[in-house]
């Protein structure tokens, strides 16, 4: 039996087939041991010819011609049905694999004998996300956060799709993934989920194909999105886990039309319809305690829905929109070989004070100022402020357009402003090792900057990590991407073997907190230059003092040598 069959629906692929088809064609798990098998559903361009073209050349290519069907469901049940793999990973005809990818994704499911793999994605659709924060060998829906991921770019054991005939709904039907993907997560007794090695490259067409052109109705989105709601129920028991599941949809697709942007951008009947498709939908499908343990923000938008406040949930997301992250970098070091960042990470209204919690009468209230005049926030209560706080610092690989997590202790807590007002901020330090920070591998030369993700209150942001705003009132000479900054202990180090020199600097427009990686060898004057300079606190000190005295032409000649030195600051 073949290792893995690879199921590719397509439909009007045109040249998209020949920028997917090399990293199908060429996985490291070698032609004998896998298949791809594309579907193709009707298509009336030349994608025919070419798939065709591929399956004569490539013995381990196959081609199934049919009818249109109008959706890709049907394709990928063709493919299931026909598969001869132990494995079947599914690919959309515009993404690609990575050339490791089979080989990873086949070594984590017959070590576990997993039902479902999930191999990191990566890619122009693809941000950072925490259900690839860590590789979990054995999990399950109950137990990690597998309902963020409800795209099928996922291997899946045959016999397991075949045992619980799991099927795409055919035709025309929008959130058949969604349906697929709970229905699969329900009845799965073993998920992998692989963080460590990207995977799965999920593009961004620039032709917007990845979107269907064909438009829908609320009425009929939300009828969909009413079936998946259904088929958790079914699946489920009432209680904890069921309002877990049902959760994220609440969250993502029912508030959508009724939060920022879109509440912004919809305007009159249009918008009026929006919203009476979702607030029935709401009281209809979804029990009480789902809206219940959403975070303070987020219940007071479905109170607001459900209660028919449509102009004020309008007001609250003009609000709410131009509520900023503020990240503070209290201290920068490097210790055991490792850089320290503590931060402190919380919310600013649009009008630049603290988004706050205010005490009254033993209760903690959400914030008065912002929810002032906005009928039914009245006295918004934000009874566990510190249960859905929670956050971590990103470095994103720009090069490889990766995401990794760092080693993170922030920690939520409530910070007093006075007459009994508090704030909700995270606080604490992240540990970045060079040595094993992309998956436990080195990091890769090239750029890596740093951001932070917090959601407080209900507010999801990510921001940059940039030096502290009161640099300027300590007579700080303007950054050259020297790893100036803090003065704290604050410079490049030497890692690995052979070994790499990392470099932390402030770099670009922002001044964001980047660290270059040299791989060894490249060392040239300029470069040496840079770490004599950058290596020691005194040197950091006096280098700063002189550059602050030169004129601005000679201030701009040493920001480009600082370039040559260091070409991915940015500086």
């Amino acid at each position: 039996m073949l290792k893995v069959s690879i199921v590719v629906p397509v439909y009007n692929a045109g040249h998209y087939i020949d920028i997917c088809a090399p990293s199908l064609l060429r996985q490291t798990l070698g032609e004998e041991a896998y298949e791809v098998i594309y579907v193709d559903d009707g298509s009336t361009d030349d994608s025919a010819q070419r798939l065709d073209a591929l399956a004569d050349q490539h013995a381990h290519v196959r081609v199934i011609h049919q009818e249109n069907s109008g959706w890709p469901g049907k394709p990928r049940n063709v493919g299931v049905r026909e598969a001869r793999g132990r494995y079947v990973q599914f690919v959309d005809q515009d993404d690609e694999l990575t050339p490791e990818a089979l080989e990873v994704l086949c070594r984590m499911a017959d070590r576990n004998d997993s039902d479902i793999v999930l191999g990191k994605v990566i890619g122009t659709m693809a941000g950072p996300s925490n259900v690839f924060k860590r590789t979990m060998e054995r999990c399950t829906v109950e137990d990690a956060p597998l309902m963020e991921s409800l795209t099928p770019h996922k291997m899946f054991r045959r016999d397991f799709l075949l045992a619980h005939d799991l099927r795409f709904p055919e035709g025309p039907v929008r959130l058949e993934d969604q349906l697929f993907m709970v229905q699969a997560y329900l009845r799965a007794k073993t998920v992998s989920i692989i963080a460590d090695h990207p995977c799965y490259v999920w593009k961004r067409r620039d032709d917007g194909g990845n979107n269907s052109s064909r438009g829908t109705t609320p009425e009929e989105y939300y009828g969909h999105l009413r079936t998946v709601v259904e088929a958790i129920k079914q699946d489920t028991h009432p209680g904890p886990l069921q309002n877990h599941l049902l959760r994220r949809s609440y969250r993502v697709e029912l508030l959508r039309p009724v939060n920022e942007p879109r509440a912004l951008q919809r305007t009159g009947k249009n918008l009026e319809r929006y919203f009476d498709v979702v607030r029935r939908l709401a009281l209809d499908a979804y029990p009480p305690g789902v809206r219940d343990g959403l975070p303070a923000l987020t219940r007071l938008r479905a109170h607001l829905l459900e209660e028919g406040h449509l102009d004020s949930l309008v007001e609250l997301a003009r609000r709410t929109r131009r509520i900023r992250p503020e990240v503070t970098v209290d201290d920068i070091r490097w210790r055991d070989g490792k850089l320290h960042v503590t931060t402190t990470i919380g919310m600013r209204r649009g009008d630049g004070e603290p988004l706050a919690l205010v005490e009254r009468y033993g209760r903690m209230l959400l914030d008065p100022d912002l929810l002032a005049g906005i009928k039914g926030a009245e006295g918004w209560e934000a009874p566990h402020p510190l249960g859905h706080a929670h956050g971590e610092l990103l470095v994103h690989d720009t090069a490889r357009d990766l995401w990794w997590y760092p080693d993170a202790d922030l920690v939520p807590r409530t910070q007093p402003l006075g007459d009994r007002r508090h704030r909700v901020v995270l606080g604490g330090e992240t540990a970045i090792d060079p040595l094993t920070l992309a998956g436990g591998r080195a990091m890769e030369p090239g750029t890596h900057v740093v951001w932070a993700s917090a959601q407080l209150l209900g507010v999801g942001r990510r921001a940059r990590v940039t030096r502290a705003d009161d640099d300027a009132h300590r007579g700080a000479a303007p950054d050259l991407g020297l790893g100036a900054g803090l003065g704290l202990g604050f410079g490049s180090v030497r890692v690995g073997t052979p070994p790499h020199l990392v470099i932390p600097a402030w770099g670009g427009s922002a001044g964001q907190l980047r660290l270059s990686v040299r791989p060894p060898g490249q060392a040239t004057l300029p470069h040496r230059l840079y770490l004599r300079t950058t290596s020691a606190p005194p040197l950091r000190r006096a280098a700063r003092t002189v550059l602050h005295r030169l004129p601005a032409d000679v201030r701009g000649r040493a920001k480009r040598l600082a370039r040559r030195a260091d070409p991915w600051s940015g500086a």
